[in-house]
């Protein structure tokens, strides 16, 4: 289970976790799971041919076996962040493993920008990461990884819910490859069409 639209009161009541970024009139793409052979490269291609910078949060595993399409995000000018070492369940994992897993992501992801899988944290772990990361969730989930959604709903999903600062979560992975294709082109060209712009993710420091 799991919702499109992050509520408000969710919002509020985790204020230190990024949600949307506000006062801005762009939109954010952002990707997680990556970096795979299967996925990330048409990702890439489609950004480039769109002139659309994102934000790539990729697992530490996946980085460490592909390193050369992990470059290429770098190479391209898009922002990257930290998804963990081994994709955890931070509601599934003690504290310690986990810390010591964000940990060895961060010795191949060079980033200050963190976002949890599965967007599961306990309070105790927030407090911990905030101190070394921007914690990055979203107010719009695609459902890309949702193998019971069509890629219509999908693209629904993202259409209409989007406003200006939202941050947008897909996938570049082989589970979502095949609806991403058909909805991401089709969300870039929606956006466009409103008027909005794209940009990626900063930390608070730049």
């Amino acid at each position: 289970m799991y919702l499109v639209k992050t509520p408000l009161f969710a919002q509020w009541l985790f204020k230190k976790l990024v949600w949307r970024i506000v006062n801005t009139k762009k939109v954010f793409l952002t990707f997680d799971d990556g970096p795979v052979p299967e996925a990330t490269p048409w990702v890439l291609d489609l950004l480039r041919e769109e002139d659309v910078k994102a934000t790539f949060f990729c697992v530490g595993e996946n980085v460490s076996r592909y390193p050369d399409i992990y470059q290429r995000i770098i190479d391209e000018g898009h922002s990257i962040g930290n998804h963990t070492y081994n994709h955890l369940n931070a509601w599934k994992t003690d504290k310690k493993t986990y810390l010591s897993n964000v940990n060895k992501a961060k010795s191949v992801i060079d980033s200050r920008l963190f976002r949890p899988p599965y967007g599961k944290l306990s309070p105790s772990l927030s407090k911990e990461l905030e101190e070394d990361y921007d914690i990055i969730m979203w107010d719009v989930l695609s459902g890309d990884f949702d193998s019971n959604i069509s890629a219509k709903k999908c693209l629904d999903n993202v259409k209409k819910n989007v406003k200006e600062g939202s941050i947008i979560v897909f996938h570049d992975s082989i589970k979502a490859i095949d609806k991403l294709k058909y909805v991401l082109p089709e969300v870039i060209k929606s956006c466009k069409a409103r008027g909005m712009e794209f940009d990626k993710i900063k930390t608070t420091s730049d």
